[in-house]
């Protein structure tokens, strides 16, 4: 799959590229009257887009947030993308539709959460990991091979099971916007970039996909810079 590739000077220029290309797309939809869904993410980047994107004027009514993953963990637990997500939102009135992590049945409540999900999203944000997962898409993980849901959960990994997207799910997505900062990415950032197949994230497809990394995960790359 082609990437288009845009790269700024840190974190924080990252955080603010993002959260205006995804408040442009919102306000494109606003004329249509049409719900803007979004899948998102865990991760430091992206609520540091969010924070970003809460300050921009838009009819949050319009929005829809689901969950790329989640960590099987309690209702607050700052282990829980969730818990940060609301933060960063600041109040921002998006209808975000949580992973149901606390289900006693986790197969069965993946199931349900399928159920919920649009037929297609406007824009899906993912990040990527040193050893090339995204998503809770990690090396080794039978959840790699799910071809017959939408959504499905892990082994532990990191401490954790977790619910994710598969990759059938994750090609229902108009745009893919990819967020990858720090050196300890650039290898991880390379591969996707070459589409290797053999990291997860190398075997993502939809019908278009955006990489935003900074300088530092894209040491080493031949690209065009975006100052910020």
């Amino acid at each position: 799959m082609e990437h288009e590739l845009v790269v700024v000077a840190d974190e924080g220029a990252l955080a603010r590229e993002a959260a205006s290309r995804v408040a442009d797309a919102i306000r494109a939809e606003r004329p249509r009257g049409e719900t803007f869904d979004l899948a998102v993410s865990g991760g430091r980047t992206p609520w540091a887009m969010f924070t970003e994107l809460a300050r921009h004027d838009l009819s949050w009514e319009t929005v829809r947030i689901f969950q790329v993953d989640e960590r099987v963990a309690p209702s607050g637990d700052p282990d829980r993308n969730l818990t940060h997500l609301n933060r960063a939102l600041s109040g921002a009135p998006a209808e975000v539709v949580a992973m149901p992590v606390e289900a006693d049945d986790l197969d069965s409540a993946a199931l349900d959460y399928a159920r919920l999900l649009p037929p297609r999203f406007d824009l899906v944000h993912l990040g990527i990991g040193p050893d090339g997962h995204t998503a809770s898409l990690v090396p080794g993980d039978p959840v790699l091979e799910v071809d017959d849901r939408l959504v499905a959960v892990t082994a532990p990994y990191e401490g954790h099971r977790r619910m994710t997207l598969t990759y059938p799910c994750l090609a229902r997505a108009d745009c893919l916007l990819w967020l990858i900062t720090g050196a300890e990415k650039a290898d991880a950032l390379a591969r996707l970039v070459r589409g290797d197949r053999s990291i997860p994230a190398g075997r993502v497809r939809a019908r278009r996909s955006v990489i935003l990394a900074d300088e530092a995960a894209a040491s080493g790359l031949q690209t065009n810079r975006l100052c910020g």
